[in-house]
C-alpha cells in the first residue's frame, strides 16, 4: 500500500524532499514563489498576511529557483538555514528576512557554487550571514545588520570566488566582519557605495574588510565606501588585502573610500603585490592606541623586494602614523612619470613624535609632491623631513625622495572648506556648519549626480535638517570666489 501511494504521489508530479535537512525542492527546473512552498510543504513554512515563517531548513536545488517579488518578511527558526544550488532571486522594494526570536538567531544562507544569486532591497538580520561559494553573486541597496557568527564565521558575507558584486549596501553592527574572503581563496569582489560601521562586534584582531588573495588579471575594487569603526572595539581594523600564506597574489584598486575610528587604516601584507591607492579620507584610526601594534594610515608588509604600489590623493590624517613600510615593501607616493603624488598629511604620530611616513625597509622611495604637513603649509623641505623617518635618521633605512614638497594643490577652495566645520558626517539627517566665510549656498547630489536639494547658506553657523535616505550624497559649496566639494554620509 505504502508502494502504491509513492507511485501515486510521483505520478502526479507531486514534488518535494522530506528529510532531516528539511525541504528540498525536487530539482526539475522548476521556479517558486514563497506562496508555493507553503502550500507545497506546510510543516515547514507557513503564512500570516505578507508574513511567512520557516520552522526548517529549505533547500532550492541546482535546476530550481526561488523568486521573491513582493514584500515580505521570512522569519526563520533558530539554527535553520536556506541552501541554494540553484537561482535566488530577490526583486521586491522590501524584503525581510529575520529570525523568530531575534535572540534565537538563524544559521544563515549557504549559496552553493553555481548558484545565481541576486538580492536587491532586503533586509538581512539576526542570522549567520551569507556563504558565498558561487561567483554569480550580487546584493545590491540591502540592510544587513545584527547578525551573528553561523554558516558565514569569517565575514557577515563570506567569499570564495570569481568577482562576486556589493554595492549601495550598509552593513552594520554584526558579529563578525563586514566582508570576508578565505586565505587561500581567489576572489576579486566589488565593493561600491556601501555604508560599513561597527562591524566584527566580536572585536577579534580582524578587519571591517577583510580580504586574501586576488585573481591575477582582474584586481578587487574597493571604492567610495565609508568604513567607519566602533571606537569601542579596540582591535577592529578598517581594510585588509593580505597574503598571509603566500598563496598567490593580491592584484587591488583602492579609491574615493572613507575610513575612520578603526584600529588602522588600510593593510597590505603580501609578496606580490599590484595596487592602486588614490584619493581615500583616511582619519582618527587610533582606537587601540598601542603604536608598536598598529594605528598606521596605511601599512604595507612585505618579506621580498618587487611590490608596485601608487599611492595618490590620499588625506591621511590623525593615525598614530600615517603611511608605515616594514621588511622589504614599497610604495610611489609620487614621481616625475606617472604619479602626481599630492597625498596630504596631517597630525599622524605617536609618543609626542609626528610620523607622516616611516620606511621602516632598506629600499629608496620615491615621494615627490605631497603636503607633509597641512596645518604649516605651504611646507619646506624642512617641514618633511621632520616627519619622515628614513636614511637620514638611520643609515640602515632606505632614503625617501621627496623634494619637491608641494601644498599648492591645496587649492583656495579646499582652504576655505577646512576653515568651516560640518558635523556631524555621518549623521541622521541633522547637519552643523559653523565658521562660515565663503559660501553663499550648498549644492545637495545624489551619488549618481542628481541634483537634489539647494540650501542657502549665511555667514557664521548653519543648522539645518536634510529629509534624505541612507547613502552616500556630495555636498557642493559656492561662494562669489570658492568652490568645494565633500561628501555626506546619511545613516
Amino acid at each position: 500500500m505504502k508502494q502504491k501511494l509513492l507511485n501515486l504521489l510521483l505520478a502526479f508530479g507531486v514534488v518535494g524532499i522530506f528529510s532531516a535537512q528539511g525541504y528540498i525542492t525536487p530539482d526539475t527546473n522548476m521556479t517558486y514563489t514563497l506562496d508555493d512552498l507553503v502550500a507545497l510543504s506546510p510543516s515547514t513554512i507557513s503564512v500570516t498576511g505578507t508574513t511567512y515563517t520557516l520552522v526548517d531548513d529549505l533547500t532550492i536545488s541546482a535546476s530550481d529557483a526561488l523568486i521573491i517579488s513582493t514584500d515580505v518578511t521570512l522569519e526563520i527558526g533558530a539554527d535553520k538555514r536556506i541552501t541554494v544550488f540553484g537561482t535566488f532571486n530577490v526583486t521586491a522594494n522590501n524584503a525581510m528576512f529575520t529570525a523568530i526570536n531575534t535572540a534565537a538567531p538563524y544559521d544563515g544562507f549557504r549559496f552553493e557554487e553555481f548558484s545565481v544569486i541576486n538580492i536587491q532591497n532586503a533586509t538581512i538580520q539576526y542570522g549567520g550571514g551569507l556563504r558565498v561559494l558561487t561567483e554569480t553573486f550580487t546584493i545590491n541597496n540591502c540592510l544587513v545588520t545584527n547578525n551573528v557568527s553561523g554558516v558565514a564565521t569569517g565575514g557577515v558575507i563570506s567569499l570564495s570566488r570569481g568577482m562576486p558584486q556589493i554595492t549601495n549596501n550598509t552593513i552594520t553592527f554584526n558579529q563578525t566582519a563586514a566582508i570576508s574572503s578565505g586565505a587561500n581563496t581567489a576572489v576579486s569582489p566589488y565593493i561600491f557605495n556601501n555604508y560599513i560601521e561597527g562591524n566584527n562586534q566580536a572585536n577579534s584582531n580582524r578587519p571591517q574588510i577583510n580580504m586574501a588573495i586576488t585573481l591575477v588579471d582582474e584586481p578587487i575594487q574597493i571604492i567610495q565606501n565609508t568604513i567607519k569603526g566602533d571606537r569601542n572595539l579596540t582591535l577592529v581594523g578598517g581594510i585588509s588585502v593580505s597574503d598571509l600564506l603566500g598563496a598567490g597574489v593580491v592584484n587591488a584598486v583602492i579609491d574615493d573610500n572613507i575610513i575612520t575610528d578603526n584600529r588602522y587604516g588600510i593593510v597590505m601584507q603580501s609578496n606580490n603585490v599590484s595596487a592602486f591607492v588614490r584619493n581615500n579620507v583616511i582619519e582618527d584610526n587610533n582606537t587601540q592606541d598601542v603604536p608598536l601594534q598598529g594605528g598606521s594610515g596605511i601599512s604595507l608588509i612585505a618579506s621580498i623586494e618587487g611590490n608596485n604600489i601608487i599611492a595618490s590623493g590620499n588625506e591621511i590624517r590623525r593615525n598614530l602614523w600615517g603611511i608605515t613600510l616594514q621588511g622589504e615593501s614599497m610604495i610611489n607616493l609620487g614621481d616625475n612619470v606617472g604619479n602626481v603624488g599630492q597625498n596630504v598629511f596631517s597630525e599622524n604620530g605617536n609618543g609626542g613624535a609626528t610620523y607622516a611616513l616611516f620606511n621602516n625597509t632598506p629600499n629608496p622611495l620615491m615621494a615627490m609632491h605631497n603636503c607633509w604637513d597641512e596645518a604649516n603649509a605651504p611646507n619646506t623641505l624642512a617641514d618633511a623631513e621632520a616627519v619622515i623617518s628614513h636614511q637620514n635618521d638611520d643609515p640602515s633605512l632606505g632614503l625617501v625622495t621627496f623634494d619637491p614638497v608641494d601644498c599648492a594643490f591645496l587649492s583656495v577652495e579646499d582652504l576655505a572648506f577646512d576653515q568651516l566645520a560640518m558635523y556631524p558626517n555621518p549623521t541622521y539627517g541633522q547637519l552643523h556648519l559653523d565658521q562660515n566665510t565663503s559660501f553663499n549656498h550648498m549644492n545637495v547630489y545624489s551619488i549618481e549626480g542628481k541634483l537634489i536639494m539647494t540650501k542657502h547658506l549665511q555667514a557664521g553657523s548653519n543648522e539645518m535638517k536634510l529629509e534624505l535616505n541612507s547613502g552616500i550624497y556630495i555636498l557642493e559649496f559656492h561662494g562669489e570666489y570658492n568652490k568645494a566639494i565633500k561628501k555626506l554620509v546619511v545613516k
